[in-house]
C-alpha cells in the first residue's frame, strides 16, 4: 500500500511539472523536508520527564533540550530523521551511570521543538543553540543528526568539543536527494528544478553539502560506526568519511542496520570517550 501510494504522488508531481515547474519542485522538496513522524509518544514522554527539559529559542523557533545532570564532562546527543530524543534512552541511562552530564534534544520538526519542516542546516543552527547553552566535550550524532552535528561542528568550530561520533551518518546530501527522486519516481523536470529551489532557497547546490568535507575542516577525535548491512545509508558513506576525517577510526558493524541501536555499539563508544 505504501509503495502504491508514492508511485501515485510522484506520478501526481510529475503531471504537476507539466502544469509549473517550479512549482512542482517545491511540493516535491516539502515534501522531502516534512517529518511525517518523530512526536513522542506516552511512553517516550515518561522518560524524557526525567530530565531537566529546557525549551531554547533559534529565530523564534522552539528548540527543546533535555539535560541529565552529571559530575562528568557533556555529551551532546543528536538524533536523525523522524526520531526524537528519546530514542537515546538505553544509552543516556548508561552514561548517566557512568557519571556523564548527558544533553540531547529534539530536531526543527520532530519531538518538541518547532518548525512544519526539517533539513540539516536549520538543525545545525539549533545545535548550535544547544551547544552555547551548554558547552558539550562530546558530540554523538545518529544519521541526518550526524550530518548537522558535523556541519555545526564546520562553521562554529567549537573549541571545547574534542570528541565527534557519527554512527550511520550520511556523505553527500546529493545521494540522499538521488535516493528519495529515484524512490518518488520524479521526471528530469522536477529533479532539475529542485536543484534550482536549493540554490535559490538555501545559496547552495545539492552536491556542496556534504559531510565529508565539512570533516576535513574538523580537528575534533572522531569515531565513524557504521554497519554493512544498512539500508537507509550505504556502507560506502562511512568510507567517505574516514577519508576525509583525519583524526578518526571507522567500526564496522554486522547485521545492526541503521539504527545501531545496540549494545556493542553502546560499548565501542564507552571505550572511545573513556567510560
Amino acid at each position: 500500500m505504501k509503495e502504491i501510494l508514492i508511485k501515485i504522488i510522484g506520478s501526481y508531481y510529475n503531471v504537476l511539472s507539466y502544469v509549473s515547474k517550479p512549482y512542482a519542485a517545491d511540493k516535491a522538496l516539502y515534501l522531502f523536508m516534512k517529518p511525517r513522524a518523530g512526536k513522542i509518544n506516552e511512553e517516550q514522554s515518561d522518560f524524557l520527564n526525567t530530565a531537566f527539559q529546557e525549551e531554547l529559542k533559534y529565530d523564534n523557533l522552539r528548540v527543546m533540550s533535555y539535560r541529565w545532570l552529571g559530575s562528568g564532562q557533556t555529551i551532546l546527543l543528536t538524533h536523525g530523521w523522524e526520531s526524537n530524543a528519546a530514542r537515546w534512552k538505553s544509552l543516556i541511562i548508561a552514561l548517566k551511570k557512568k557519571g556523564f552530564n548527558v544533553v540531547a534534544l529534539d530536531a526543527p520538526g520532530h519531538g518538541k521543538s518547532g518548525s512544519k519542516v526539517f533539513n540539516a542546516i536549520l538543525y545545525a543552527e539549533f545545535i548550535n543553540v544547544v551547544a552555547k547553552r551548554f558547552a558539550p566535550d562530546i558530540i554523538v550524532g545518529h544519521s541526518v543528526g550526524g550530518m548537522a552535528a558535523a556541519l555545526f561542528q564546520h562553521k562554529y568550530q567549537f573549541a571545547k568539543i574534542k570528541k565527534i561520533i557519527l554512527l550511520g551518518a550520511p556523505s553527500e546530501f546529493q545521494d540522499v536527494m538521488k535516493r528519495y527522486t529515484d524512490m518518488l519516481g520524479y521526471n528530469h523536470r522536477i529533479v532539475s528544478q529542485l536543484h534550482h529551489t536549493i540554490f535559490e532557497r538555501f545559496g547552495n547546490t545539492p552536491d556542496s553539502f556534504s559531510t565529508a568535507r565539512f570533516l576535513e575542516t574538523i580537528e575534533s577525535e572522531g569515531l565513524i560506526i557504521h554497519d554493512e548491512d544498512d539500508r537507509i545509508i550505504p556502507y560506502n558513506d562511512a568510507l567517505l568519511l574516514k577519508n576525509s576525517f583525519k583524526n578518526s577510526q571507522l567500526i564496522t558493524t554486522k547485521g545492526l542496520g541503521h539504527s545501531l541501536n545496540d549494545v556493542s555499539v553502546a560499548h565501542h563508544i564507552y571505550t572511545f570517550i573513556g567510560a
